[in-house]
């Protein structure tokens, strides 16, 4: 299953973000879509998974969750917003990742990609994609691309989609 990985919208979509999810047979958004209308262009592509954000409005999260917790080919996934790293996770969220053991941890909200393995929580792999909008002090506006079956996550690809002011 192809699957993009987006956060941090903050209400903006070009053409570009929106070639890779016709790819896509999955679009996963990890918070601060920034307005209704992306989340339901998003959806009129493909399948959208996502959880809101804290810019997001009461419009959003009556459609998306705060966390969202699934099962997708073979892997355990745990998506919020505001999610932390390895070492640096809320307590809430800390909570979440020992009840539900996931094999995959998506969140946002930091505007940094990183992807890095968590080898206290059983190599559980981390993500946060960036942020693909223009609004917020990254630099550069990034998302993923992967394909994930039998349990594994593969072909990871970061996106860059260039500089957030351009």
């Amino acid at each position: 299953m192809k699957i993009l990985l987006l956060s941090d919208t903050h209400g903006y979509l070009d053409d570009v973000i929106l070639k890779y999810c016709e790819e896509a047979d999955e679009i996963w958004h990890a918070g601060d879509f920034g307005s209704i209308q992306i989340s339901d262009t998003l959806s009129k592509i493909t399948t959208l998974r996502g959880v809101y954000g804290n810019i997001d409005s009461q419009e959003i999260r009556k459609v998306h969750p705060l966390e969202l917790f699934f099962e997708a080919d073979g892997l355990r996934i745990l998506m919020i917003h505001i999610g932390g790293y390895p070492g640096k996770y809320p307590a809430n969220v800390m909570e979440r990742i020992k009840i539900w053991r996931p094999d995959l941890f998506i969140c946002g909200h930091s505007h940094i990609l990183k992807v890095v393995r968590d080898m206290k929580f059983n190599k559980m792999l981390c993500i946060n994609p960036g942020a693909a909008g223009k609004n917020g002090f990254h630099t550069e506006r990034t998302m993923i691309r992967m394909e994930i079956g039998n349990g594994k996550v593969t072909s990871m690809e970061v996106i860059e989609l260039g500089k957030r002011s351009s």
